[in-house]
């Protein structure tokens, strides 16, 4: 739930602010040069940093003279440390959230809430970078994967267009994963066939081709391997 969005205007008449936001969490993208603290903890801010500060934090700025920052004050379940980083490449999806979830909140709360949901997606995602770091390499390669579920897919000419050798990617998924990249890729054809025809009413026959086995007997043989039972008998669940 959105309590409030807004251009926050600060560093006029005083170069310093100290405050809590008991119940709300808070997400600021700044524009500005200044120093901030969260819970004592000191950052240097500057354009194209984000921070994402859960509820009860005492946070300080000091600021360097005129001050804008884009802001959500929000109401979310869950907990996480305070996290001040650079947003990088999600730079511009970010502003563009934050913007339409101002724009939105006066007169769609709703529409404002689902800009916001996104945002804290991807700040989630910088926070979780900045303290294990991913493989790009496999999040390319997933990224593949499920765009093209439904087409052939071989691990060499993955590793192609990802800009590594076959050895490498193997490892790297099975690091990173925990699965092998054919494993990853039947997984997640099962898991999508499994859906659609549980929740729809697609046939068989187009459900196999838009998972990437258009083969009906090797249709059959994958589902009886991955879930004990035929597609039409898994359809009867």
């Amino acid at each position: 739930m959105v309590a409030n969005a807004g251009v926050g205007v600060h560093g006029i008449n005083t170069a310093r602010d100290v405050f809590r936001l008991p119940d709300l969490w808070q997400l600021h993208l700044y524009g500005y040069h200044a120093s901030f603290a969260a819970d004592g903890r000191w950052h240097d801010l500057r354009p194209g940093v984000v921070s994402l500060v859960p509820p009860g934090t005492t946070v300080e700025f000091r600021y360097r003279g005129r001050s804008e920052h884009l802001y959500v004050h929000f109401a979310m379940g869950g907990h996480r440390d305070p996290f001040v980083g650079d947003a990088g490449a999600s730079l511009p999806i970010l502003r563009e959230l934050l913007l339409d979830a101002v724009a939105a909140f006066p007169t769609s709360p709703g529409r404002s809430a689902a800009s916001v949901w996104a945002a804290v997606w991807r700040v989630s995602d910088l926070a979780d970078a900045s303290d294990a770091p991913r493989s790009p390499v496999v999040a390319a390669v997933v990224r593949r994967i499920e765009e093209h579920l439904a087409e052939p897919l071989v691990v060499a000419e993955l590793a192609r267009v990802a800009g590594v050798s076959h050895n490498q990617l193997t490892r790297l998924f099975h690091e990173h994963v925990g699965d092998t990249v054919v494993g990853y890729i039947a997984s997640r054809r099962m898991a999508r066939a499994l859906h659609l025809l549980q929740a729809s009413t697609l046939s068989v026959t187009a459900i196999a081709a838009a998972v990437g086995i258009p083969d009906l007997q090797a249709f059959n043989k994958a589902c009886r391997k991955a879930f004990g039972a035929s597609p039409r008998a898994l359809r009867g669940r």
